[in-house]
């Protein structure tokens, strides 16, 4: 799936190992790579490297392939999918590696059986991928045919997704009774939040630092809404109230939503070809589509799938968040609600332009090749969070309701600064860290009990946003150049820890 991401060619006709002696020697091979490395001159992508294997050996002391199925089950989703997404070749060289791809699923879901320990898997997060499996044979028998137009092929794909389908059925019945049986702890703790956040990210403080800026962000965001909510026809300091009010006016349906966000991200690139605020990557296209099936049990909000890096494509695609087939009439309502008119602006800006699609399309043509391969999200989801208030430093929201939307998105990445950090350390449960979401952002139950499932299965990944975003601001303050240079040149450095970002914006200045 990996290799998929990135383009790499000659992986399309396998999943990968997914039996515990290959995760063993992965773990074994990347304790040398770090001492090799380690021994290497420092330099920008030599430190890359150390972080990134640093997080790994830290992360194999918790091993997720022992704790969480979405270990398996994602990179099954994902390696069905991407090679339709991005359509690098024939259609009949794509099934030819889909339908192989597709006689290892038993295996691979077989792996999962046999590798979850229910002394270390939590409850919580195996009926998270509970909900992911059961949505296995609908996708392949459904959703993945749909992707190949001729019909012969697709007939050979529907045939071959029958064993499959029947594996995904088999672990749908072990994961709820697995769910019963597991007893284990989904926190990180403190030690080794902290240690992620110092040795990967290269941020020079840990999980305690990242709480109270945490607060002090979102203090400070209260303040500002309170007085921008009563410029808000029919609003009031009470910008909680105001947001609730602003989110009944929202797209009808969920086609309908996904027809407004691709206008809205038309709008934005041409706002920022207009102002030539940055440069765009040649052929750069971001397909405004629904997310695909599989992701809509465990993803409430919008995301974005980048163009494979290591070829020439520069077409990314913004998921637009539809809810899960069989959703109440209910669920449906609220997740329009929490895609209202006022925040489409905002989160189009956030996942097409400038943010994610327009940033990972430029650096896909001008950082080395070991910047594709190695991501930050602490840089990724900072910069995303920083093109919103550039934008509206611009004057790209023009309306009130728009500016409020905007800072309440920053306000809720505040808020995960808080909850993903008291969650792991112990200082919050999920019941709490729910209702801290739907009560201090604007979130709706079902929104916020996805999110806070996220964050414990993800951990540290919540807070990327507003801690790179305000990295991020702190580098354009001190930059003397145009503003589109300050652009190109730190967003063109791929996605780098916070710390080697610093270094190769000053390395250009």
């Amino acid at each position: 799936m990996h290799a998929d991401a990135l383009g790499a060619p000659g992986y399309g006709h396998r999943l990968g190992d997914f039996n515990a002696a290959a995760f063993d020697s992965r773990d074994r091979d990347t304790a040398g790579w770090l001492a090799r490395f380690e021994a290497e001159p420092d330099g920008i992508d030599r430190d890359l490297v150390v972080s990134v294997l640093r997080g790994n050996v830290l992360v194999a002391g918790w091993p997720a392939w022992r704790r969480d199925p979405s270990v398996y089950l994602s990179p099954l989703f994902a390696g069905l999918l991407l090679p339709f997404l991005h359509r690098l070749h024939p259609e009949a060289e794509l099934v030819d590696g889909v339908l192989a791809r597709l006689a290892e699923v038993p295996e691979v879901l077989a792996s999962c059986r046999a590798n979850l320990d229910p002394a270390l898997s939590a409850p919580r997060l195996v009926r998270r991928a509970l909900r992911q499996a059961a949505a296995g044979p609908a996708f392949l028998r459904d959703s993945l045919p749909v992707e190949v137009c001729d019909p012969v092929l697709r007939d050979r794909l529907q045939d071959a997704a029958v064993p499959a389908a029947r594996a995904f059925e088999e672990t749908t019945a072990f994961l709820t009774d697995f769910a019963e049986r597991a007893t284990g702890d989904w926190r990180t703790g403190e030690t080794l939040y902290s240690a992620l956040l110092q040795q990967r990210e290269l941020l020079g403080y840990g999980a305690g630092e990242l709480h109270r800026r945490g607060v002090a962000a979102w203090d400070g965001l209260d303040a500002q809404m309170r007085e921008l909510a009563l410029q808000v026809p029919g609003g009031s300091a009470d910008w909680r109230a105001t947001m609730e009010a602003l989110q009944d006016d929202h797209p009808p349906t969920l086609q309908a939503m996904r027809a407004e966000y691709e206008a809205e991200t038309a709008r934005a690139r041409a706002f920022l070809a207009d102002r030539e605020l940055v440069t765009f990557a040649e052929a750069e296209q971001c397909r405004v589509v629904p997310a695909p099936a599989y992701q809509r049990p465990i993803m409430a909000v919008a995301s974005y799938l980048q163009p494979p890096p290591l070829t020439r494509s520069r077409i990314g695609h913004f998921f637009v968040p539809y809810t899960p087939d069989g959703a109440t009439e209910e669920q449906v309502t609220q997740r329009l609600r929490t895609n209202a008119r006022a925040q489409l602006p905002t989160v189009a800006v956030h996942e097409a332009y400038p943010g994610h699609h327009w940033q990972l399309s430029w650096a896909a043509g001008a950082a080395p090749a070991v910047r594709a391969v190695h991501r930050s999200s602490y840089f990724a989801e900072g910069w995303a969070l920083y093109a919103e208030g550039m934008m509206r430093e611009q004057g790209y929201f023009t309306d009130p309701a728009h500016e409020l939307a905007h800072l309440d998105a920053r306000i809720f990445r505040a808020a995960r600064m808080m909850v993903d950090t008291a969650l792991h350390c112990g200082d919050m449960d999920p019941a709490q860290a729910e209702e801290f979401m739907v009560t201090r952002a604007s979130l709706s139950p079902g929104t916020a009990k996805a999110e806070v499932d996220r964050y414990c299965a993800w951990p540290t990944q919540a807070p990327s946003y507003l801690t790179g975003c305000l990295e991020i601001e702190q580098l354009r303050a001190q930059w003397s150049g145009a503003l589109r240079d300050f652009h190109d040149t730190l967003a063109g450095s791929g996605c780098l820890p916070l710390g080697l970002a610093r270094r190769a914006l000053a390395s250009d200045s």
